[in-house]
């Protein structure tokens, strides 16, 4: 199953690959659990954040959690980011994440179309140390994007994944010369392999992965952090608009 997945990409256009990987397992459990262990313990309001989302939203699994919360406080802390855009908010776990890595004057602005995700994050954002540095757009995403200016210095994208090419096309003139974008999901379980899966959100992510691998305005990798985080930055770094930091 796994290898005819990668035959089927390679027949759809996609990268070539340099040798086949046959994986049951994104990353192994039991490795997952050992990183997790050993990646600093989230602030009480996150774990109290998280306590409510499984207790009270559908589809708690959608939340990035410990892991992939640190590594995106860490992706901001290092790139300085002083605009942080986020596409999909869901519970704020991720936003919260992010804030903490903010330096002095630095902001969130997430964008959630679930009037209730919407509301259950700003209650959780408003009792928060960061609650003056997030703001929650409530509405459909790409039209929240064509309202904001840019440039941002690093953007969240984790909303419906259908739609991650027109995320993409929307988001990527308001990015900062040496900003950021870190796409989440983009292993989607392995169903990406699956040439029996042909769901919306599994072809949405085939054509934004194949897409962007061969686009010459970006400069990618995809990783393997939690169900898969691909790094995007522009490719003309030095002619286009953005940040300068010291």
């Amino acid at each position: 199953m796994i290898r005819s997945g990668i035959e089927a990409s390679q027949a759809r256009g996609g990268c070539s690959l340099s040798y086949d990987a046959v994986v049951s397992d994104i990353v192994d459990p039991v490795l997952e659990a050992y990183a997790t262990e050993h990646t600093t313990a989230p602030p009480g309001y996150l774990e109290a954040l998280a306590h409510d989302v499984r207790a009270e939203l559908e589809s708690p699994g959608m939340m990035v959690g410990r892991l992939e919360g640190r590594f995106l406080e860490m992706l901001v802390f290092a790139l300085g980011a002083h605009r942080v855009l986020e596409v999909g908010t869901f519970g704020g776990y991720s936003a919260l994440a992010m804030a903490a890595g903010l330096p002095p004057g630095g902001t969130i602005t997430t964008c959630e179309l679930s009037p209730e995700h919407a509301a259950f994050a700003r209650r959780h954002i408003a009792a928060s140390p960061h609650a003056d540095r997030i703001e929650v757009i409530e509405g459909p995403a790409l039209h929240t994007i064509a309202s904001l200016e840019g440039p941002f210095d690093f953007v969240f994208l984790d909303a419906d994944k259908a739609a991650y090419l027109e995320y993409l096309e929307a988001i990527l003139p308001k990015l900062a010369t040496r900003g950021l974008i870190a796409a989440d999901n983009t292993l989607w379980y392995g169903r990406l392999l699956d040439p029996t899966d042909n769901t919306p959100d599994t072809e949405g992510l085939r054509r934004f992965n194949d897409a962007l691998c061969s686009d010459p305005r970006v400069v990618v990798v995809q990783t393997t952090v939690r169900d898969g985080v691909t790094l995007i930055r522009r490719a003309d770094t030095e002619d286009s608009p953005g940040f300068h930091p010291a």
